[in-house]
């Protein structure tokens, strides 16, 4: 049988090696189901490829495992937590690769709002009024390189205090280390005391007063780079998900490309690239 055509959003054999180990586990975990048939780098490739080029499932290429194939191991892995496990891995591999201690002492949230597709609920949906836009929020956790500690998605209606209170309890219980924390002024007292209880120590960072253009803020410069790391992968463009918790598993796909990527040094290809 030939050999498929490779895709920009393939895996690199040293990349693949990363996230091989993981997959394998978890195949092995599930032996005696039945004989599995596909390929697990041909199953993570393809959720590589919506997750980058963000077209729907069913529009894969045929020479990808089917469509619904695809889809359900994509939905076993989200339920099964690999995703998450692969982003921490990731993460504490990137950290020591560049000197740092493989778990952070400190970290940044944020939020972003983005418009969702037709195919998502109303229950599922809400409107920001600061941002002005109706569809869901992405409350994202990083350290201080930039790199995801943690995600939560939302109606566009929840504010960022009453989503920072949950991540800062997921952040206290699987990042015990950190005790110091940055944020915008839309997080408000209540979060910043409830950090408190958690022994973390949030600031918030303000904009600089009287200016009215873009300025880069302290710290927070770094995870807003990252939310722009993540938008290279136009399946976040916009939230097609039906259901929040694959959103979020789709920002974890990007982090994990992402993060790979920058263990191996190979570039994340854009249009600037053409």
């Amino acid at each position: 049988m030939q050999p498929r055509r490779r895709y920009p959003s393939d895996l690199s054999d040293a990349r693949w090696e990363l996230i091989r180990p993981t997959l394998q586990s978890w195949r092995n975990a599930r032996a005696g189901i039945r004989r599995p048939t596909h390929d697990l780098r041909d199953l993570m490739e393809a959720i590589l490829y919506v997750d980058r080029t963000g077209i729907p499932w069913r529009y894969l290429p045929h020479d990808f495992p089917p469509h619904q194939t695809v889809y359900g191991y994509f939905a076993k892995w989200e339920a099964d937590g690999i995703f998450d496990q692969l982003t921490g891995l990731l993460c504490r591999l990137v950290r020591e690769h560049e000197g740092r201690n493989a778990h952070p002492s400190a970290c940044l949230l944020d939020s972003q709002s983005v418009k969702t597709s037709a195919n998502i609920h109303l229950t599922n949906q809400g409107f920001d009024p600061a941002k002005k836009i109706a569809g869901r929020k992405r409350h994202v956790v990083t350290d201080t390189l930039g790199l995801l500690l943690a995600v939560l998605v939302t109606s566009a209606a929840v504010h960022d205090s009453t989503a920072g209170t949950h991540l800062l309890d997921h952040i206290a219980t699987h990042h015990p280390r950190v005790s110091k924390a940055w944020a915008d002024s839309g997080y408000k007292n209540a979060v910043i005391e409830h950090a408190a209880t958690r022994g973390i120590d949030l600031e918030v960072v303000h904009r600089t007063p009287g200016s009215r253009t873009f300025t880069v803020q302290p710290r927070r410069w770094v995870i807003e780079r990252t939310l722009g790391w993540l938008m290279h992968h136009r399946r976040l463009a916009r939230d097609y998900e039906t259901h929040p918790h694959r959103s979020a598993a789709m920002i974890h796909i990007a982090a994990i490309d992402l993060m790979s990527r920058r263990l191996t040094h190979e570039a994340t290809p854009n249009w600037r690239d053409t």
